[in-house]
């Protein structure tokens, strides 16, 4: 029996694709709970012409990721922190913050989700951050933590940081 699923069904594929299942599981099962219809000449061409529109989008995605990664690859983010002893923050910047900085030096909105920071930073230095845009597009950031009165991250470091990525 062919069928054209309306929703997502584990194990056996995502909504708008056309399935060969066995008439039993689609008879007392697919069809009476929903899942799926029959598959019709009208439903095939429709879930074919929503596919193609997927896949067009998708590439138009990852397009638009691709010129992001290439803008922010190398790119260097600056922070001015209260430290404590041996270069300790008093706090903490995470992602969240690291998204904000990144709209508001670069005028870059960035999901912070999307930031693959590990756990928050808690010391000045130098850090090189992951950015993951989407499966395959990835940016490389430079993040710099230095102390108020500038310690913590010395200019040797930045300026190393700074050369690595280019």
């Amino acid at each position: 029996m062919k069928v054209v699923l309306i929703q997502d069904v584990p194990n056996l594929g995502k909504a708008g694709e056309i399935k060969e299942v066995a008439d039993g599981y689609g008879r007392n099962y697919l069809l009476p709970k929903g899942y799926a219809s029959l598959a019709t000449k009208g439903l095939i061409k429709q879930a074919q012409e929503r596919a193609e529109a997927q896949k067009k989008r998708d590439i138009k995605n990852r397009n638009e990721a691709e010129q992001l990664a290439q803008r922010l690859n190398g790119q260097t983010i600056r922070f001015s922190v209260r430290v404590g002893e041996l270069d300790r923050l008093y706090g903490s910047i995470t992602n969240a913050d690291l998204a904000e900085k990144l709209q508001q030096q670069l005028r870059v909105e960035v999901d912070r989700r999307k930031i693959d920071l590990g756990d928050p930073i808690k010391r000045a230095g130098v850090y090189s951050v992951p950015v993951r845009l989407a499966s395959g597009v990835e940016a490389r950031l430079n993040v710099v933590v230095e102390g108020e009165n500038g310690e913590g991250a010395t200019p040797a470091a930045a300026t190393a940081a700074e050369t690595d990525a280019e």
